[in-house]
């Protein structure tokens, strides 16, 4: 009997380890549980997350009825690890996973800590083996792996003084590249979006007099910054663009503390994040961070049409500049702006300078007027000649997943499928209104917006109606509630509202709805964590 129970307990490890990649997967999608995300995640999807296991509970329940049957336990076990196993397979199998699990050495330490955890009571059941206990010995082996989201949260915690000396050690090393890099210069670029759009757009701006090197793709965390600084700066880079981003207070200055900006660009403050932060106060602060650890001789970038910018009473004595459109008090404005399908022509006015200049980019909307024009102020300041800056403005490609115009078939796809933000949201479907032909959203709404949330996802199914866009179709009926609310209040055919619970069933439909020239916004594309399915 007992050589059964090893054989059971091998194969209830393999089982735990399978299960455990979706628990893992949840927790490095929320930031390992910063802010509570992860816990926050499991109590949002309690139904799914505690209602898939309870079979395997029935089952061993009728069996621990009979004393007669516990010879079968060991065998009933293995059969139902292996086909929940497989039915956990085939359905994550069958999932749309957007952004899959990604193996970093934070993970593996993770993945090993969870087998030790597992493997402890496993010992003890050899080590006190008694066959007349085989009832308690699953029943615990089926709670703990019914428990294995909140097993997580404990590994994690336990992790915790392990990651700490993992991120002093590659802090260190940072700080001594850093420190030898005494010709470089670092921007830092913070903001509740446009962040990586304007990093991008400065990168190029910068790029046609000096070396700059930026933080890859979202690396906008401290680890992040480390592995950028660590892997890939080099002794030959004049600039090195930080972008920062943060969920609560004092982030922003744990980054500065890090890197030491000379300059920086606070892009505009709005509602991001508003539900890990807790008040817009706190979100207005922790982006003046930035600003406010810049030294006395630094430049910092802001925006003058930004009431919360302009309402900020700023303590640091660096030289500011001020950019905006509808504001001309500032230092660089913009003006005569021309927004079309094809992309964006404008002039700039520079407050010291007599002349005004002409720019254009194939970047579409107006707040990446506002990135171009951050990137222009800077470079300008920087002694770059505005012949270059006109250059490379023209020259300044679409962030990926930021309006980037692409073909899907005969669909022209509008690509804004990364996190949406209120201002974000109406920006792109202002610039959808713009395009000629049929116009069709795709949209799951916004997320963590806190106490806002209904309130501005209805305004985005207002501004939708408002915009005379032809078709919506909605992704997750209970996420796209209050947009259902706004276009509802409106008017809007309900004919023209199709609601999907995966993404990716927009596909076939868009190619039902075209009718000739047809512009598709693709929006807001949520993560695996706010999966309705």
């Amino acid at each position: 009997m007992k050589t059964i129970f090893i054989i059971s307990l091998i194969i209830y490890l393999v089982y735990i380890n399978i299960i455990s990649t979706k628990s893992l997967h949840m927790l490095q999608q929320n930031r390992y549980n910063r802010g509570y995300r992860y816990i926050k995640w499991i109590i949002k999807n309690r139904k799914e997350n505690f209602l898939n296991l309870t079979l395997i509970f029935f089952l061993y329940l009728l069996f621990l009825l009979s004393n007669n049957l516990i010879s079968y336990l060991p065998y009933v076990f293995i059969i139902l690890t292996i086909f929940l196993g497989y039915v956990f397979i085939s359905n994550r199998l069958k999932e749309n996973i957007k952004i899959p699990l990604k193996y970093t050495s934070r993970i593996k330490r993770l993945i090993l800590t969870n087998n030790i955890i597992h493997l402890i009571p496993c010992i003890i059941m050899l080590l006190t083996f008694d066959e007349s206990a085989l009832p308690v010995y699953y029943f615990i082996l089926g709670l703990i792996a019914y428990l294995n989201l909140f097993t997580l949260i404990l590994i994690n915690f336990l992790n915790r003084p392990l990651e700490k000396l993992v991120a002093l050690h590659f802090k260190r090393e940072a700080e001594r590249k850093l420190k030898s890099m005494t010709n470089m210069k670092v921007i830092g670029i913070t903001g509740s979006y446009g962040k990586t759009s304007s990093k991008n757009i400065l990168c190029d701006i910068l790029n046609v007099k000096y070396n700059a090197f930026k933080t890859p793709a979202n690396y906008n965390t401290p680890f992040g910054l480390m592995i950028t600084i660590n892997n890939y700066l080099d002794k030959y880079n004049d600039y090195f663009i930080a972008e920062m981003g943060a969920c609560k207070k004092g982030e922003i200055k744990e980054l500065c503390d890090l890197v030491h900006p000379t300059y920086g660009i606070l892009t505009k403050i709005g509602l991001a994040h508003l539900e890990t932060f807790g008040s817009e106060e706190n979100i207005q602060k922790t982006k003046f961070e930035l600003i406010e650890s810049l030294p006395e001789d630094g430049i910092g970038v802001l925006n003058g049409d930004d009431e919360k910018q302009k309402d900020y009473i700023l303590k640091n004595k660096c030289k500011i500049i001020w950019i905006g459109i509808d504001n001309h008090r500032v230092d660089c404005y913009a003006k005569d702006i021309e927004l079309t399908y094809k992309g964006t022509k404008f002039n700039v006015k520079f407050k010291n300078l007599d002349k005004e200049y002409k720019f254009e980019t194939k970047l579409l909307g107006r707040a990446n007027i506002y990135n171009i024009l951050a990137g222009i102020a800077l470079g300008h300041e920087l002694g770059i000649s505005i012949k270059d800056l006109q250059s490379a403005v023209k020259k300044v490609s679409p962030v990926e997943h930021r309006l980037c115009m692409k073909k899907y078939y005969d669909i022209n796809l509008i690509d804004d499928a990364y996190n949406a933000n209120p201002n974000g949201c109406e920006m792109a479907v202002e610039v959808l209104s713009q395009m000629p032909g049929k116009k069709i959203i795709v949209t799951s709404g916004m997320i963590e917006l806190g106490s806002k949330s209904y309130e501005k996802n209805k305004e985005l199914g207002l501004q939708i109606a408002s915009h005379k866009i032809d078709d919506v179709i909605l992704i997750g009926k209970e996420q796209t509630k209050p947009i259902q609310e706004g276009l509802k209040e409106c008017q809007f055919s309900e004919e023209h509202i199709h609601i999907l619970n995966d993404i990716m069933d927009s596909f076939p439909l868009m190619q039902q709805l075209k009718d000739g020239d047809t512009y598709v916004l693709l929006q807001s594309d949520l993560p695996d964590t706010f999966n309705e399915k």
